[in-house]
């Protein structure tokens, strides 16, 4: 397989990751508006500074979800910005994680998967920036990787 067409399937998969978290992000913030924590015992609040699930849901939605719908659209538009914003994005979704472990002590397979797709993310966005020599450095913002 020749690189640069390497380089293309690994832009692709970085656009699949972050288009599946930022669905995820705000679809499960739009959720937890509607359900009040999507059955989630009040109980994993204990440890947080927060009384109900609007503000971990409004956080959620902006902050994790804003990010990664900002890093999947600037990679479908081949932004120069693309690779930074969507390191922001994958560093979030870690964070978020880890935060929210800490906070409900406890730990989910789903948790386990939005912690990989952010690992995931920042893998391939590594990947992207040349840090592998068999992999060339992608070249956003011009027209030959439209």
């Amino acid at each position: 397989m020749r690189a640069d067409v390497l380089t293309k399937v690994v832009l692709r998969a970085l656009i699949v990751v972050a288009g599946f978290n930022a669905l995820s992000a705000v679809g499960g913030a739009v959720a937890m508006f509607l359900t009040d924590g999507l059955g989630m015992p009040h109980s994993f609040l204990d440890n947080s500074p927060f009384a109900s699930f609007f503000w971990p849901a409004f956080l959620l939605l902006v902050v994790i979800g804003g990010t990664q719908t900002l890093a999947t659209m600037l990679l479908l538009g081949r932004r120069v910005s693309a690779l930074l914003w969507t390191a922001v994005a994958g560093f979030s979704m870690i964070i978020w994680i880890l935060v929210e472990t800490i906070m409900i002590r406890g730990f989910s397979w789903l948790q386990g998967i939005y912690f990989t797709t952010g690992v995931v993310e920042l893998i391939l966005v590594l990947a992207l920036l040349g840090i592998v020599p068999w992999l060339p450095r992608i070249k956003l913002g011009t027209r030959e990787n439209r």
